[in-house]
């Protein structure tokens, strides 16, 4: 009986809901919507129709059926550009995330200036996917730039890196693993989120900083590492400015740096064909989907949750 006059007493001291709510509602989501409808949702199905279709940005589209992605297949430019990607991606999302740790963990060690030393360590992932770094990169790794300077001063001979076909890919993996800021900020907040109790008990046991390393820091990480992964692993087959700059746009030197991203713009602005540009976009969305759900199957394996 009193929970019942409580429920009710509940019930009415609810403020009521007034008739125009949902309609102000509606009103304020309304250009959310319309964006969703006329800059997302309506060209990517604009894009998918013309990924069947013969076109050239000057003529009306013609229907060609599935001809457009039975030609990705033959096309020697494109599954190069798939292994220069691939081998962009597994090499510096392992090398970036490790140091985002690293260097997380040295600034979970309570240094003064903490904020300072973040919002420091963090502008490289601001500033890394700009026009200006990718330029300031060429620079730095060109025939006369930064790097051969300091070789030079220990007696070493130098080359143009970025011009280089066997290490001009390694400069855009070096510019990757340097925009480490976004993944170290989330991994240090995860670290932050370790109950300081386990790390006295392992201690207490005689574990040692690297036991405890991997017994308590590892473990207790797997969600935030697999949401940066995850996170970073589709950033990196996005990429596009880094490898446009350095290489001039071409791709070059003898498509080195030709990323898929790059050769999906070379197709689509450079050769106008629009057609087949579309449709190496949406092979490249089923890519990136079959990349995350694959990730997500193995998650079950290695990411421990509290639960």
């Amino acid at each position: 009986m009193a929970v019942t006059e409580l429920a009710r007493g509940t019930a009415a001291r609810r403020p009521a809901r007034k008739k125009g709510d949902g309609k102000a509602a509606a009103l304020f989501l309304a250009p959310w919507f319309v964006g969703l409808a006329l800059i997302t949702a309506g060209p990517m199905v604009a894009s998918l129709y013309l990924s069947f279709t013969d076109y050239n940005l000057l003529q009306a589209p013609t229907w060609i059926g599935w001809d457009n992605y039975q030609r990705m297949f033959d096309d020697p430019r494109l599954l190069n550009s798939l292994q220069v990607t691939f081998t962009y991606v597994f090499v510096s999302v392992p090398l970036q995330l490790a140091a985002a740790l690293g260097l997380a963990l040295l600034l979970d060690k309570g240094l003064r200036g903490l904020a300072v030393y973040r919002s420091i360590y963090y502008l490289p992932s601001l500033l890394g996917g700009s026009v200006a770094i990718a330029i300031l990169w060429r620079q730095v790794f060109g025939a006369d730039g930064l790097i051969n300077q300091v070789l030079a001063l220990v007696g070493i001979e130098g080359q143009g890196w970025v011009s280089h076909p066997d290490y001009a890919l390694g400069t855009l993996v070096a510019l990757n693993v340097w925009t480490f800021g976004a993944p170290m900020i989330i991994f240090l907040a995860g670290l932050r989120q370790i109950p300081r109790m386990y790390y006295e008990a392992a201690s207490i046991d005689g574990a040692g900083r690297w036991r405890q390393f991997r017994s308590i820091t590892v473990p207790m990480l797997t969600p935030i590492i697999f949401f940066n992964l995850v996170l970073q692993l589709i950033n990196a087959f996005q990429s596009f400015t880094q490898a446009f700059v350095v290489s001039g746009g071409t791709g070059g030197p003898a498509d080195s740096t030709m990323f898929y991203t790059l050769y999906l713009y070379l197709k689509g602005f450079g050769s106008l064909e629009m057609g087949y540009a579309s449709a190496m976009a949406w092979f490249l969305l089923l890519i990136i989907g079959g990349m995350t759900f694959v990730n997500f199957l193995a998650s079950k394996y290695w990411v421990f949750y509290d639960d």
